[in-house]
This record gives structure tokens, sequence and C-alpha cells, in this order.
């Protein structure tokens, strides 16, 4: 009867009393091994499709997902936990505005969570309309989004009448859906000609439903 590893990974070898059956004997030991290495998939339907069954994921089991770029490791609770910070993905943008600066996306945060970053403005450039109103900017997939709406206040830049002064905070809210809206407050007037509004999404961070 084979007999486990001295690390207490229950990984089988043969000993000399078993009946000489190396396709068996070797069996043993790669199915012992393969689940404690990092196991790679094209994806995560890939991955979906192979750990099913007789080798559905255990918990501690560790996988690459190619397409993706990313690690995960199984938990006891059934999902899987990101290990490191997935790649970054571009806004989906309403119509009306675009990137200012900083590539503007989100990505997954190893651990969990969703994280935001870069500058948006309006697509002609100019300033925001300030009136307390929120406004859909972009959205994410919903797949991602919060349980419930979260809000921040982030920097900005928004010129007011006769630009003797600024703005330099806007409101940000992440709807259920994936929808991005932004506010600024009230206190409006025109922008200045070559120096167009922006706000920044640098440092909002959030827990998708389920997260």
């Amino acid at each position: 009867m084979p007999r486990n590893d001295d690390w207490a990974q229950n990984v089988p070898y043969p000993v000399l009393a078993d009946a000489p059956d190396i396709e068996i004997a070797t069996k043993g030991i790669v199915n012992g091994l393969v689940p404690l290495t990092v196991m790679r998939f094209a994806d995560a339907n890939a991955r979906a499709a192979a750990l099913t069954g007789a080798t559905a994921p255990v918990p501690g089991m560790i996988t690459y997902l190619k397409a993706e770029d990313r690690w995960e490791a199984r938990q006891a609770d059934g999902t899987w936990l990101l290990l490191s910070d997935g790649p970054w993905q571009p806004l989906t943008y309403a119509s009306g505005y675009t990137a200012h600066s900083g590539s503007p996306g989100w990505r997954k945060k190893a651990g969990g969570g969703i994280e935001l970053r870069g500058r948006i403005m309006r697509t002609g450039g100019g300033n925001f309309i300030a009136d307390n109103t929120w406004r859909q900017f972009a959205s994410i997939p919903a797949a991602n989004a919060p349980g419930s709406p979260r809000y921040f206040v982030t920097a900005a830049r928004h010129t007011v009448d006769s630009a003797s002064q600024s703005h330099q905070t806007a409101r940000i809210e992440v709807k259920t859906d994936g929808k991005l809206n932004f506010g600024i407050e009230i206190g409006g007037g025109t922008g200045v000609s070559g120096d167009p509004a922006w706000f920044c999404l640098d440092g909002v961070q959030f827990s998708p439903a389920g997260d």
C-alpha cells in the first residue's frame, strides 16, 4: 500500500510490497503533486472546464490564468482569491467625456476590490456644469460593481466666474450597475480657453458585490 510524503501533503509513493505497476505508481505521484503546483490555464473558462468532478478545485490550490494574466488561490468558501493585481482595463466612456491624462481605467486588486485611476474631461474640453447634479461619464462591467452605491471625493480643477477661483474637488458615484457618475458643487462659470476642467479617479477603491 503506498505511503505519503514526510511533509504531510498527501503525495503518495509506492513501497516495495506493492504489486509492480509503473502506470499506477507514477499516476499517484503525479496526481498528488499537480494540485500543489501553480496550475496554468488559458483562461477562467478553461480552468472551470478542467477543474470539475474528480478534479474539482480544493482549498489552497493556486492557478495562473494566461488570458487574464493573474494568479488566484482557492478559498475554503469555494471562491477564488486574487493574488496579484489584474491588468488595467479601459473605461467605457459616456457620450461627451474622454481621458484627460493618467490612462483612465479600472483593475481588480490582489486580495479583492476594484481600483480606478486617471483624469477625466469633457470631449471638447471646457468647463463642467456646477449644479450638484450627478452626470454619467463612464462605466465598468456590471460584474465588478458594488452591492450598493459608493461615493468618493477626489481632486479636480474647475474654473469659476472670471477665472478668479477654482473648485479643487469633485464627487464620484459608483453605481450597482457599473455606471460612474460625477458631480460638481454649485458655483459655475465659464472655462478658461486651453485649460480644460478635469476630475481625478486616483484613490477610488471599492469592493464588488459578493467580494
